[in-house]
């Protein structure tokens, strides 16, 4: 029998900030490196001399380009892999560290990526050769044909269309997942585009292949990822478990049958690596996609976000586009997907692309994810696509949940009444005009505690105040998670009053009027 696998944790990660290709002098590949990898070592609190090994991923470069990019960091003699696997670069050398650690090669391994990119449309660097995706070409041939846009908008934009075909999927969907992750990343720091747009805004940029316009594609980027990973034993001797986010799961596919013989874009560009490395990650794991939290997923362009919604299991096949329309693919609703902005505005480093997905989920399960927090994450979802073929799907939780510094106390609705006041600085004197009271809302956590929050949308162009004893016209207490489920619809004003979910005091009228000042934000988020 087979001796059992070592858990494995991550407890160190960083990034660079997302860059246009060319933007920074001081960006070459070993820069790059030496920030994302001194920023992971310093999150972990350790020095790189404890690195037993490292796997580096990058796309274009030549070979020897993973010692390089370390040799700034330190000269300490260990194995150093390059690795190479289309976009999923990133999370295979996550899995090969993670394989090295549970296997006993090593207790502590860096998984780090990175990439220098050419501006423009990826293109072939080879010419005299096969190219690696030419079998897929040759589906989407057969399927639509071959257009003049660039190749890869048109393998993805030609799944969207066949979902379009098959479900009555609209343009208008890939168009909602566009402006949600703009929106998500205008909170990221490390995000390439910061810019929010409107869904016409969106709908109106440039066509670059049909149904997608160029907000829904993502840049080429420079940029780098890192991540140190341990044992449990070396978590636990080195007192890490503050940091360390369990990998509970962690499968990769490559490509089947079905890729090829069924002249499906779906399947040409991935849907069934996805179904089937979930499907392994959900059996090996335990959980189900519904006890998911938080999501960072793979959409190089809207399409691929789309249908990766059904392959991860997160909706039924063909009920994406309900669930786009019910909100629940971001905050207040079932699933927050890419909080970071996703490739489409957070940008599109190959080699990077997977650990910063891992990055991200590691701040939102610890709490560290500041303006771009899930209230309550505790379980990541992670999928990283590339063509030809790999696909990785991981879990991660909490490795010491009760280690770790309660960063999420307090009630979890606090970042929603942040961006109520975001929301009321922005268009108050409309809100004024249309409540004219003042809210005092009383909000109950489960351990008992109260918070306070004054909400004045009577006087001048309105405020928010945190605190107690203050006064107002109506005064509303209710449970912690029953604000959420307000924020999210889940309950409108007159059902929340028969189920009891609000002890109402003052002017009950003006309480009638919370989805006012709810809704708002909600579209913010």
């Amino acid at each position: 029998m087979a001796a059992p696998r070592r858990k494995v944790y991550v407890v160190g990660v960083g990034m660079t900030k997302f860059e246009k290709p060319g933007r920074r002098e001081d960006f070459d590949y070993p820069d790059m490196a030496k920030e994302a990898v001194t920023k992971a070592l310093t999150d972990a609190g350790l020095p790189y001399t404890v690195i037993q090994q490292a796997a580096v991923g990058y796309c274009y470069g030549d070979s020897g380009c993973g010692q390089r990019s370390l040799y700034p960091i330190g000269l300490t003699g260990i194995p150093i892999y390059n690795v190479n696997n289309a976009c999923a670069t990133g999370s295979t050398a996550l899995v090969l560290a993670k394989q090295l650690i549970e296997g006993g090669s090593a207790d502590c391994v860096l998984a780090l990526g990175f990439e220098k990119m050419d501006r423009g449309s990826l293109s072939s660097k080879y010419t005299d050769r096969v190219n690696p995706v030419q079998d897929h070409v040759g589906v989407l041939a057969d399927r639509y044909g071959i257009s003049g846009a660039p190749i890869t908008p048109q393998m993805f934009g030609s799944a969207g269309r066949e979902h379009m075909e098959k479900y009555g999927t609209t343009a208008e969907h890939f168009a909602k997942i566009a402006e949600k992750n703009h929106r998500h990343s205008a909170n990221n720091p490390n995000s390439q585009f910061r810019d929010v747009y409107t869904l016409d805004q969106i709908k109106s940029s440039r066509m670059v292949y049909e149904p997608l316009t160029k907000l829904q594609c993502c840049p080429t980027s420079d940029g780098s990822a890192a991540a140190v990973l341990c044992s449990e034993e070396f978590v636990k001797r080195n007192n890490l478990q503050k940091k360390a986010v369990l990998i509970v799961a962690m499968e990769m596919a490559t490509d089947l049958p079905s890729t090829f013989k069924e002249g499906s874009c779906m399947k040409m560009v991935g849907y069934d690596m996805t179904k089937k490395a979930a499907a392994a990650v959900y059996a090996k794991s335990g959980h189900t996609p519904q006890e998911v939290d938080v999501v960072e997923l793979h959409d190089c362009f809207s399409a691929n976000e789309l249908i990766t919604y059904e392959g991860l299991g997160l909706c039924p096949e063909g009920k994406a586009g309900e669930m786009i329309d019910r909100g629940d693919n971001t905050y207040g609703g079932k699933y927050v997907i890419n909080p970071s902005g996703g490739l489409i505005s957070k940008g599109h480093p190959l080699g990077a692309t997977g650990l910063a997905q891992c990055a991200e989920l590691c701040w939102q399960l610890r709490g560290e994810a500041d303006l771009r927090q899930v209230p309550g994450a505790k379980l990541g979802l992670q999928h990283n696509l590339g063509l030809g073929g790999a696909c990785v799907v991981s879990l991660y939780k909490l490795g010491f949940p009760s280690s770790v510094p309660s960063v999420m106390s307090g009630p979890q609705c606090a970042p929603l009444i942040d961006l109520i006041a975001e929301e009321i600085s922005k268009n108050g004197a409309d809100l004024v005009k249309k409540v004219k009271g003042i809210y005092i809302f009383k909000i109950k956590t489960s351990d008992g505690a109260v918070t306070e929050w004054k909400i004045d949308l009577k006087n001048g162009t309105g405020s928010v105040t945190k605190g107690p004893g203050q006064k107002g016209n109506c005064t509303i207490t209710m449970k912690d998670e029953d604000f959420m489920d307000m924020a999210s619809g889940k309950l409108s004003g007159q059902k929340a009053f028969f189920e009891g979910k609000l002890k109402i005091a003052g002017n009950t009228a003006l309480a009638m009027k919370l989805q006012t000042i709810i809704k708002p934000p909600k579209s913010k988020l």
